[in-house]
């Protein structure tokens, strides 16, 4: 088990959990980062931070802080 900040770009993943049960957590979910989701890194802003994603057919920024509470399983292709 890995989380979303330790993907590379162009890495697809399946989101299996959000750790956590605070407002950050609970915005995650909202944002639609759900378990059994795919989800897709795109790529990262010139320092690093914030990262990239495609989920649920639109792009959504993270922070590495919150990429790091959302635990996924790598997607082979």
């Amino acid at each position: 088990m890995t989380t979303l900040d330790t993907l590379t770009e162009n890495q697809r993943a399946r989101i299996v959990d959000v750790d956590g049960d605070d407002g950050i957590a609970v915005r995650l979910l909202e944002m639609g980062l759900t378990e059994g989701e795919e989800i897709e890194l795109l790529g990262f802003a010139p320092l690093g931070d914030p990262i990239e994603f495609f989920v649920r057919g639109y792009r959504i920024s993270l922070r590495k802080s919150e990429a790091h509470r959302v635990q996924v399983e790598l997607i082979e292709v």
